[in-house]
């Protein structure tokens, strides 16, 4: 069963650029009966395990985007160090609060999928390879320069700084990745395109949930190693599978598809807890 978790993790990585951890946590709480914290950490290492080997994939075959490495560090760095901040809290909290917090986030995410599958179609067969062109986008709070590159101003530099704090915090404090943060965010910062937003994703997440990982097995004293091998050994598999065919089958009644599993399986576990 733990094999078949992570491999719907990483399938959704490889498929949508994130989502996949969204699904992680209550896929290990219903179908693995994990308590919260745990599911939190076994998600972040798997997320984490998934998300390297697809950058690498990409890097070593060049199927995607040209990696955003300055604002990519910039996210990462900032989102590595609360990421540990988030799990401390996470502890501290109720688990019934903590769960309920996460049902409420995955909710709001499969909405926001299902708005920008229905308002924005052709997005949602973004997931991996192009380039982006240089698009002049006044009142964004990044520029770029005339090579495609970030302009790392003041300013620019705050936004990422800012939306990697609060990226990291959520994916210690609930288990999330920060992929559907992360996209979003660079798209709004900037005129980068969708392509290199999601392919720059794959390596911030991979960073984030490396030291969110960490920090449970530090904080919690569990040898999850075991249960963290199969879930990973999945999760690899199923990013493997999900960049083969993405382009083939990534569409937006896929991502629709996506947003209602995820809204399922969220009440399910909402209501499990409150029951």
């Amino acid at each position: 069963m733990l094999l078949i978790i992570g491999m719907i993790i990483g399938l959704v990585l490889g498929l949508t650029g994130a989502g996949g951890s969204v699904f992680a946590v209550p896929l290990l709480i219903l179908l693995a009966g994990m308590p919260m914290a745990d599911a939190v950490g076994i998600s972040l290492g798997a997320v984490a395990a998934s998300t390297i080997y697809g950058s690498l994939r990409n890097l070593v075959q060049k199927q995607s985007a040209p990696l955003l490495w300055k604002p990519g560090v910039i996210l990462a760095g900032a989102g590595a160090l609360t990421a540990p901040l988030g799990k401390w809290l996470g502890l501290q909290i109720p688990e019934l609060w903590l769960v309920s917090g996460f049902s409420v986030l995955a909710m709001v995410i499969a909405l926001r999928m299902w708005l920008g599958a229905s308002k924005n179609p052709a997005a949602a067969s973004v997931v991996r390879a192009g380039n982006f062109a240089h698009i002049p986008s006044p009142g964004l709070i990044c520029s770029m320069s005339a090579s495609g590159q970030f302009e790392l101003r003041p300013r620019c530099v705050s936004g990422l700084l800012i939306g990697g704090l609060l990226v990291g915090l959520l994916s210690g404090l609930l288990g999330v990745g920060g992929g559907f943060l992360i996209v979003p965010l660079l798209l709004a910062l900037s005129a980068v395109s969708i392509m290199q937003a999601v392919s720059t994703s794959l390596f911030i997440i991979g960073l984030i949930s490396s030291s969110g990982f960490i920090s449970h097995l530090l904080m919690s004293g569990n040898n999850d190693w075991p249960l963290l091998g199969l879930v990973a050994a999945g999760g690899v598999i199923g990013m493997l599978l999900g960049q083969t065919i993405s382009h083939k089958i990534a569409n937006a009644l896929l991502q629709k598809i996506f947003a209602i599993s995820l809204l399922i399986i969220c009440l399910i576990t909402f209501a499990r807890n409150f029951l």
